[in-house]
């Protein structure tokens, strides 16, 4: 028959075996470190948790920024059933499960279901359709978990009805905060052992983690599990041990996700703002991420004939032979091609003229339709169509002196005669003014 001291013996192992990140959970709102933005302790939703009126709601912020444990400290203080929903691994039926025992819950105890859902951005727009009624309802108060922008991935009706909060990605300060607690928690933590650290050490620890407490506590643990105590049982903390756990920090970056075009976005508006100290970073903080060179070498292409043109010919020229050079030469030695045509483009002379030109023809044709081509820069190929005016009244240039006739106001169709669209800086180009 078992005992009470029994039963806590179990639940300590149990404990002892979960890893360290979840182990070191915060069990109270006071605990938990970061996010002081929405979870201070003046801030409508510590509020509306501890009162237990927290509606429906989107954690959206970086890995290890809290939306999990936040969610898991909601669940705490509230009187609310919970019930955990991996958006990964679970699907339609299991979501009509767990809406018919809310139903149930609510009907024959009068209780709340709180349904959280991890990562919920991978429920197709199906799956979010599924529960929403039920949300609107009030049947369930949605906590939803994301990593990704919701405004990419979530239905604009389930965004409606829940409060966004965005979570930044923890500060160094904070993180080391985080790690010093599992260093000294005696019972969650590594309080029992003898670890010997220094406040710059943990620091670095911090710093190497960008953000991230999961990372940096599951690093921690690798060390300290994989350590050898010294002769007097200490384990040692030092620099060369976390500079060999981290090979390299860890970037923020999904291929596919909103990272992926605030990167490229600051990078071309840097270049766009003659700043080639700001593109190279942002070029860095994509290699550096694992970005596809190729993607970056057309996106430079693009900007070569939008942003600059004709002030500067030669750079649709150089970054071609960047993307070139991506192919022929590869990883990491690319890395130096894109860079020398990042700065070209970033310090080149800039105009867009091409580009709003052909805005604004496009314009015209979405306004106008299919206009007729005049019949004089019509190609007369059959005898029948040079029977009735085609090429007729042509001015072949070459034959003019300075290869210019006055036919130019004709080559538009009469709709359109005398519409500027290509209207390049003058100071740029001297004939602008003469065109």
């Amino acid at each position: 028959m078992s005992t009470l001291f029994d039963q806590k013996d179990k639940e300590k192992n149990e404990i002892a075996d979960l890893p360290l990140a979840e182990r070191m959970r915060p069990q109270s709102l006071k605990d938990f470190i970061g996010q002081e933005e929405i979870i201070g302790e003046d801030k409508p939703l510590r509020r509306a948790i501890l009162r237990d009126e927290l509606q429906s709601v989107i954690l959206w912020g970086p890995p290890g920024s809290g939306k999990t444990t936040l969610a898991y400290l909601i669940a705490k203080l509230s009187q609310a059933h919970f019930e955990p929903f991996l958006a990964v691994t679970s699907g339609v039926n299991e979501l009509r499960k767990v809406i018919k025992e809310a139903e149930l819950r609510k009907k024959v105890k009068n209780q709340k279901t709180i349904l959280f859902v991890d990562e919920i951005h991978r429920f197709n727009k199906a799956q979010q359709d599924a529960f929403l009624p039920f949300v609107e309802k009030g049947t369930v108060i949605l906590i939803g978990a994301t990593t990704e922008n919701p405004s990419f991935d979530i239905i604009s009706p389930l965004l409606s009805r829940s409060l966004i909060l965005i979570l930044r990605p923890l500060k160094d300060k904070e993180i080391y905060l985080i790690l010093e607690r599992a260093l000294k928690d005696k019972e969650r933590g590594f309080g029992q052992l003898n670890i010997n650290y220094q406040p710059e050490t943990l620091m670095l620890l911090a710093q190497f983690a960008n953000g991230d407490a999961r990372v940096a506590l599951n690093t921690l643990e690798f060390i300290v599990k994989n350590s050898e105590p010294d002769k007097n049982n200490q384990i040692k903390l030092d620099v060369e041990t976390i500079n060999s756990a981290f090979s390299r920090k860890i970037l923020r970056y999904d291929k596919k996700g909103e990272e992926h075009y605030n990167l490229i976005s600051a990078f071309i508006k840097s270049m766009r703002d003659s700043n080639p100290d700001a593109a190279l970073y942002w070029l860095a903080r994509m290699l550096e991420a694992g970005e596809d060179p190729r993607f970056i070498a057309r996106r430079m292409i693009i900007f070569a004939s939008e942003d600059i043109s004709n002030a500067d010919p030669k750079a649709l020229l150089i970054a071609l032979s960047a993307a070139q050079a991506v192919e022929y030469v590869g990883l990491p030695e690319a890395q130096i091609n894109l860079s020398q045509a990042a700065t070209y483009l970033a310090t080149a002379v800039k105009d867009n003229a091409s580009y709003r030109g052909l805005l604004l023809a496009k314009s015209d044709v979405e306004k106008y339709g299919n206009l007729a081509v005049p019949l004089h820069l019509r190609n007369p190929v059959t005898k029948l169509m040079k029977k009735i005016g085609y090429g007729q009244g042509y001015k072949y240039p070459h034959h003019f002196p300075g290869h210019i006739t006055d036919q130019k106001d004709l080559d538009l169709p009469p709709q359109l005669r005398g519409r500027k669209y290509y209207e390049p800086r003058s100071d740029l180009n001297p004939k602008s003014k003469n065109t």
